[in-house]
């Protein structure tokens, strides 16, 4: 099996709470990255998987591990904030896969993408694919909810970094409506290039054997749920004032 390094990069801008994908493009894309890391450190007991946020400041959640708790628990804290800052994400991953133990690791990036690249100029991407096919780093991209304003960009990025012969990068769009988790589980993301799969299906909820570590997979499951709540709660109240300004706007007085 393919030894490998992977860092996976989180949408986490303003643009997640959008609610195309249920119950939100956050939450919807919690559930793939979940997917994701599991495949990944179950397809090789030595593979690596770090987590990274691309929005305002991008931040390493977790280096790289084979942690799968470690890694749930930090993803499910992720919050919306700002806008998308894919360039220097991309770059912030490679530099931590650049640090990575294990040297003899394939290295990749799972980019998920799910804000308008809209300030990202369509050259400045492959310029970047370029120094990532020379570094030898391929990178997968989900894009999903922004398909009309990124597919043209991205699908330039990953022809650059596959160049003429490479296969070892690739573009998921997948359009609103769709179940993110499931549009990528058949996918050459999960299943891999021979389509042998990585047990994915087979994984634990949030990682932890609940007969091994109880406490740990109880905490995980409250935490999550709590996080949840009150996700669900300031989406309530935001709705609430938006209700609450529209109708003082719409019974305000006009002018003459």
């Amino acid at each position: 099996m393919v030894l490998e390094s992977t860092v996976v990069c989180v949408d986490n801008s303003e643009y997640m709470r959008n609610g195309d994908f249920i119950p939100t493009r956050l939450q919807a894309q919690q559930d793939a990255v979940d997917l994701v890391c599991h495949s990944k450190t179950s397809s090789n007991a030595e593979n690596n998987v770090g987590l990274i946020t691309l929005s305002s400041h991008p931040e390493v959640l977790v280096t790289l591990t084979s942690d799968i708790g470690r890694l749930m628990s930090k993803l499910h804290q992720v919050q919306p904030k700002g806008d998308a800052d894919f360039i220097t994400g991309i770059k912030i991953a490679w530099l931590a896969l650049k640090n990575r133990q294990g040297k003899n690791h394939k290295m990749r990036i799972v980019a998920f993408v799910g804000s308008p690249l809209y300030k990202v100029g369509e050259q400045e991407l492959i310029d970047l694919a370029k120094s990532l096919r020379k570094a030898n780093v391929n990178v997968d991209i989900v894009n999903f909810g922004e398909e009309e304003e990124n597919t043209k960009k991205l699908s330039s990025f990953i022809n650059a970094i596959n160049n003429r012969n490479g296969t070892g990068s690739h573009l998921f769009s997948v359009p609103p409506g769709t179940n993110l988790h499931d549009a990528l589980i058949s996918s050459a993301l999960i299943q891999g290039e021979d389509g042998s799969g990585a047990g994915g299906a087979s994984r634990f909820e949030f990682g932890v054997d609940p007969s091994e570590d109880p406490e740990l997979a109880l905490a995980l499951r409250i935490s999550i749920e709590e996080q949840r709540m009150r996700m669900e709660e300031q989406a309530r109240r935001e709705n609430q004032e938006g209700e609450e300004a529209s109708r003082n706007q719409d019974g305000a007085p006009k002018a003459e």
